[in-house]
């Protein structure tokens, strides 16, 4: 099966979000602790670009089965060339490859994109990610302990890094 990478488009943010909202529940891959609406994240989306902070949907057979993004980390002007990754697979098509096409898509576009240096903020507990990454040449940067608190829970986060320089 074919799995192609392509621009979001404002049309497909509904899909973006469907996909998003799943992860929530299940306190994994992000310290949201309720569902987000599309318009809730319309300034979000829009702060994406195509030349140097884009957002990609994940197709396969056509139809959206994930999307990964780059977006600006601190947001001044002397981290131009670093960017926080985001990563979410359709729950139906989680353990199938994608998240490692998704990171070879996304090393194939660095260096046209002007980004040198990826951070990725993963939970401690979210084994497939740590996997994911670690495999990938990213290093643990640092441990956040007992960072974030989701349903009376203590959570801790690691900051991942890769850099090509």
């Amino acid at each position: 099966m074919t799995v192609t990478f392509s621009y979001a488009t404002r049309d497909e943010l509904p899909e973006i979000i469907a996909i998003y909202n799943q992860a929530i529940p299940t306190r994994i891959s992000t310290a949201d602790t309720e569902v987000v609406t599309v318009e809730s994240k319309i300034k979000w989306f829009e702060s994406y670009n195509q030349t140097t902070r884009p957002i990609w949907v994940i197709k396969k057979e056509g139809s959206i089965v994930g999307w990964v993004a780059l977006e600006d980390f601190y947001g001044r002007p002397a981290f131009q060339a670093t960017a926080e990754i985001s990563l979410y697979i359709d729950k139906d098509h989680q353990g199938q490859r994608l998240g490692q096409q998704a990171l070879d898509w996304v090393f194939s576009q660095v260096t046209r994109c002007g980004i040198t240096t990826i951070m990725a903020y993963v939970f401690s507990h979210n084994k497939a990610s740590q996997r994911l990454f670690l495999t990938n040449g990213f290093k643990r940067w640092a441990h956040l302990p007992h960072i974030a608190t989701m349903d009376d829970t203590l959570y801790s986060l690691d900051i991942l890094g890769w850099t090509n320089q």
